[in-house]
């Protein structure tokens, strides 16, 4: 029986006959106040959608190749993390982003042994040296690595509050990379945003016009660029979040003949993560993943349940990349591409957040672009409003977190576990601007908890 012939016994039924079901059920009461919710993007979710009411406007396409399971490592111990990026390959990651912060690990011990030819490699750089990329340059071409360099002075201007040495000079610096580097280097980072507590349009616009200052400033046309992005709990929201920012920022760098591939790089917030109740995390991890998979991130690096409190350990880190190939090999989420596509909920949402995130964009470039609106302060303070509105709804009971505001465990103790600091540092020094804080929402709770501990 063919698929047609399956349903030729039923009639169709039209959204308005839906409406008009669900006026008759709510006896009386106003459609819209019931069941009308806004997000606080101010996107209006309504309780179903239908074909007939969907016209799609916007075609997002992620890339075919699926997602890369990526492991993160910190370099300080040179010989350890090249042993350590080998166990880990060897356990099913396909991608290893390594941590530098001084220019003077040496390459060729880093990367002894590594697949090269097959496997990607990110280089996470906290400074700005280009005589250490040039050497990662060589390396590349010599062995045919893929490299991928994340440098980014804006992003580094938000979060530290002064630049690598001053804006001219590090646009300076980049522009020469341009010229003689083959391996991609810019990178996007946007998780800051989200850390930091912004909704989803400014992370969005923000991104955009993180985006738009590297293109005005930097001939980028043959590089790549890679967008790293922080995913939170919203699940459908945050796999439309993760469509419209590709969408945007191709669209975007369309206008400056950049035609080559946006990678995205995502990892679950920290926002949302606990110190109590911390097995928790694994679940919100979880659906974190499964959101960046399906808003079509290239590189998914997951966050260890236990990153807040405990030093980088093997157990975490297995759990944690256990998630993925399970995401991967278990529930097959790589399989159909592109598996949000015609989803009409999903679809409505991205091309409400593209839209309103392009609005936002815009009034930024009208208002000096970027780099101005930070340095007078307007992106950190309307990051600042957002954050407070969501910490006030935690604080009030509307936003829950379970274990730590709902249902808590009163004999969980953690003051002997902490092996890191895990609450914002207070670090008083003198910067250009103020900068962008990245803060949990958990943090003046469970500070309360950790002093009344025996």
């Amino acid at each position: 029986m063919s698929q047609n012939n399956l349903f030729s016994d039923f009639e169709a039924v039209s959204s308005k006959q839906w409406k008009q079901q669900i006026q008759f059920e709510l006896k009386g009461a106003d459609y819209n106040e019931t069941l009308v919710w806004e997000s606080p993007e101010g996107i209006k979710v309504k309780p179903f959608y239908h074909r007939d009411e969907f016209e799609p406007k916007i075609a997002v396409a992620p890339a075919s190749h699926g997602f890369h399971i990526t492991q993160n490592i910190f370099v300080h111990d040179v010989a350890k993390s090249n042993a350590r990026a080998l166990d880990t390959l060897q356990r099913g990651a396909e991608a290893i982003r390594f941590t530098i912060e001084n220019e003077q690990v040496n390459i060729e011990t880093l990367m002894a042994g590594l697949p090269l030819g097959t496997t990607t490699y990110f280089f996470y750089l906290p400074f700005l040296a280009i005589d250490f990329v040039n050497q990662l340059n060589q390396f590349a071409e010599k062995h045919q690595a893929c490299f991928i360099l994340q440098m980014d002075p804006i992003g580094q201007l938000g979060k530290d509050g002064n630049w690598f040495a001053n804006l001219d000079q590090d646009f300076e610096h980049l522009n020469t990379l341009a010229h003689s580097t083959a391996v991609p280097f810019l990178t996007i980072n946007s998780s800051l945003y989200q850390n930091a507590g912004a909704n989803m349009i400014q992370q969005l616009a923000y991104t955009l016009a993180h985006a738009n200052e590297y293109f005005n400033r930097i001939v980028v046309h043959k590089h790549p660029i890679t967008v790293e992005v922080a995913v939170g709990s919203n699940y459908f929201f945050e796999i439309a979040k993760l469509r419209a920012l590709r969408l945007l920022v191709q669209t975007l760098a369309k206008e400056y003949h950049h035609e080559h591939e946006i990678h995205i790089v995502a990892t679950p917030s920290r926002r949302n993560k606990t110190l109590y109740d911390y097995n928790v995390n694994m679940l919100r991890t979880t659906t974190e993943c499964m959101s960046a998979v399906l808003g079509g991130a290239d590189f998914v690096a997951n966050l260890p349940y236990d990153a807040l409190y405990h030093k980088d350990n093997e157990f975490g880190d297995r759990i944690a990349r256990n998630q993925l190939l399970i995401l991967k090999h278990e529930s097959y989420l790589d399989t159909v591409h592109n598996a949000a596509e015609g989803a009409y909920y999903i679809e409505s949402l991205t091309e409400q957040m593209a839209e309103k995130a392009l609005a936002l964009f815009k009034d930024i470039e009208t208002h000096g672009g970027f780099i101005t609106q930070l340095i007078e302060g307007t992106i950190q303070r309307k990051i600042a409003e957002s954050a407070q509105k969501e910490q006030d709804a935690f604080d009030n009971g509307k936003e829950i977190l379970l274990g730590t505001n709902k249902y808590p465990n009163k004999n969980d103790r953690m003051k002997g576990d902490l092996e890191l600091y895990p609450f914002v540092k207070q670090n008083p020094r003198k910067t250009l601007i103020v900068p962008i804080i990245e803060k949990r929402l958990a943090e003046k709770m469970e500070q309360e908890r950790l002093a009344t501990e025996e």
